[in-house]
This record gives structure tokens, C-alpha cells and sequence, in this order.
């Protein structure tokens, strides 16, 4: 058991602790990204109850439905109401690059569970496989949502409805999109491959551009 804890946590932690020290300007509070990662942790359970209720309603009859809503949509509104509530209009919140160490934070904190729990029902010989796709692409979504959060905050307020639809949108169809490939394709590693490819380059490039960008003062939302 301590092996499945520990393989189901060193991912997570892994890629937390890569992106948080990617911060150059301004390092965040531990103690905020953590309790930022325990909120993820904690968000695993209604979206687990809320899931089974869908599935044993029949509210969710096919893959495309169960890939799009049950997964993309109803995982990532929670973590982006979480960052909207919880981090948005702190004070530590003052740079562009913040938002992507907080959404990598509660991304991870849900992803670390999750991925606990499976090695704990399936076994670890999966805990490779699990850390390459289901960790580092809930970390990538993090990311993505962070970067938009974070120009949703320091933009000038006319910008802020396409950065409040990209924040959400962006990630919610990505993900949708790779659980999709899972549940859809019998060879579904041939277009997982290019498309977790992808989704590194996308998410490094929009961190790289995010710790260029100069907050700017921002107006509350």
C-alpha cells in the first residue's frame, strides 16, 4: 500500500513542484499553493458522487456525452470555480504566471487522488502509464486554464468575456476531446501520442509566454 501511495503521489508532486518553480518574478506562498492542491484533492469526491448519479440515472448514454460532460465539463467547471472563488481577487494573485501555479495546483491535487485510487483498485504496473497520460494531462489543463485566468485578470475590461470563455472553454474541450480518444478508438494510443504531444507544446508555450507578460493593475471582476 505504501508503494501505491507513493507511486500515486510522486507524479503530482513532480510536476507541482516544476511548474511552481518556474515562478522567476515572485515565488507564491506554499501554504496557499497547498491548500490550493488539498481543495483538488478534496473536489475528487462530489465529482465522483455526482458521476455515478449521472451514469446510474442514464443522464449520460454514450462515450461522446460521457467524454464531453461527465468528464471535461463537470471536472473543469469545478476546478475553475474553485480558482474563481477561492485564489482570483487575492492579493497574492499579482502576477500573469500566478494563475498557472494555482490551476496546476488544484488540477494536481484532484489528479493525485484520482490516480491514488485507481492504483489502489487496478494494481501498479499502471502507475507509469497513469503519470504520462491521466497526471501530466490534468496538469497541461491546469496550466491552460491558469493562463487564461491570468489574462482574464490583468486585461483591460472589454478583453475579459473572450478570457472568461477561453479559461473554461479551452480546457473543458480538451479534455473532452482526450477522454474521447480513450473511450472512442480501439488503436487510441496512434492519436493520443501526437495529441499529448500537442498538448505539451501548447501548455509550455503559454506558460513561457505567461512569465514574460507584465501584470498590468487590475480591475476587480
Amino acid at each position: 500500500m505504501v508503494a501505491i501511495i507513493s507511486a500515486g503521489i510522486a507524479p503530482g508532486i513532480a510536476l507541482l513542484l516544476y511548474f511552481y518553480l518556474k515562478d522567476q518574478y515572485d515565488t507564491e506562498p506554499i501554504h496557499i499553493v497547498i491548500r490550493m492542491f488539498i481543495l483538488g484533492v478534496l473536489l475528487v469526491f462530489p465529482i465522483m458522487f455526482i458521476q455515478y448519479v449521472l451514469e446510474q440515472e442514464n443522464v449520460v448514454t454514450n462515450k461522446l456525452l460521457l467524454s464531453f460532460l461527465s468528464s471535461g465539463l463537470l471536472e473543469e467547471f469545478f476546478k475553475w470555480f474553485l480558482l474563481m472563488v477561492g485564489i482570483f481577487q487575492h492579493v497574492e494573485f499579482d502576477d500573469h504566471y500566478d494563475g498557472i501555479v494555482y490551476g496546476t495546483s488544484i488540477s494536481l491535487g484532484f489528479a493525485t487522488l484520482e490516480n491514488i485510487l485507481f492504483l489502489v483498485g487496478h494494481g501498479l504496473e499502471y502507475a507509469f502509464t497513469r503519470a504520462l497520460l491521466p497526471v501530466s494531462s490534468h496538469a497541461l489543463f491546469g496550466v491552460i486554464m491558469g493562463f487564461y485566468i491570468g489574462k482574464l485578470k490583468f486585461s483591460e475590461k472589454k478583453a475579459r468575456r473572450k478570457w472568461l470563455i477561453l479559461s473554461l472553454g479551452l480546457p473543458v474541450i480538451l479534455h473532452g476531446f482526450y477522454d474521447y480518444i480513450l473511450l472512442s478508438l480501439e488503436n487510441w494510443l496512434y492519436l493520443m501520442l501526437p495529441f499529448m504531444f500537442f498538448l505539451w507544446w501548447f501548455s509550455l508555450h503559454k506558460a513561457k509566454q505567461a512569465r514574460t507578460i507584465k501584470a498590468i493593475p487590475s480591475e476587480k471582476f
